[in-house]
């Protein structure tokens, strides 16, 4: 079988959830990607290898996995990828609970994409960022981040235009937190 034959194979295991099949299946499409000369899929698949570790309780093996094809990704200068890699150790760290980390390296992901003018992914890593802002108590900058990654997206699903109202009645209750110019305060002056 050819490594996308077996990565299409691994991916449908993985969405039935029965992990430790498709760990087997992307191991042999890593296999057959690097005999087949295309490592960049067999980097690709390596990062599919690191959220099965997730998946299975395995977090220094998935953080070692995703660390070794974000390396890759960096050498070859692929940042999209490696921007991509970035935003799943973010998820990782937050699945473990390390709040920190995981908004440094979901921070990361989003200014790499904001850069490169991929406002899909830009808008789904500040979604990302904004979940951890509500897991970590902070509403108002939740609020504004989820504001800002609403805003981007281009066709919005039933809750994100629910949410979108949610935040235009917020605003219309409290204010935009849009400043008002420096002469809408100031005295006039008398000259």
């Amino acid at each position: 079988m050819t490594g996308a034959e077996l990565q299409a194979k691994g991916t449908e295991l993985f969405m039935q959830r029965d992990y430790e099949a498709a760990q087997v299946q992307f191991e042999q499409a890593k296999a057959a990607y690097e005999a087949e000369g295309r490592l960049d899929l067999a980097a690709e698949m390596q990062v599919n290898l690191g959220l099965i570790d997730q998946r299975l309780g395995n977090f220094e093996a998935a953080v070692e996995k995703l660390n070794a094809a974000r390396r890759f990704f960096a050498e070859q200068g692929d940042a999209k990828r490696e921007a991509m890699v970035i935003g799943n150790l973010g998820g990782l760290y937050m699945a473990e609970g390390n709040m920190e980390q995981a908004f440094t390296l979901l921070r990361q992901a989003a200014d790499a994409f904001r850069d490169m003018g991929d406002d899909e992914r830009y808008s789904r890593t500040l979604m990302e960022i904004a979940n951890l802002q509500v897991r970590s108590g902070k509403w108002l900058e939740a609020a504004a981040t989820y504001e800002l990654a609403l805003d981007l997206i281009k066709k919005p699903n039933l809750g994100q235009k629910v949410l979108k109202g949610l935040l235009g009645i917020k605003n219309r209750l409290v204010g935009s937190g849009v400043p008002k110019s420096a002469s809408d305060d100031s005295p006039k002056s008398r000259s």
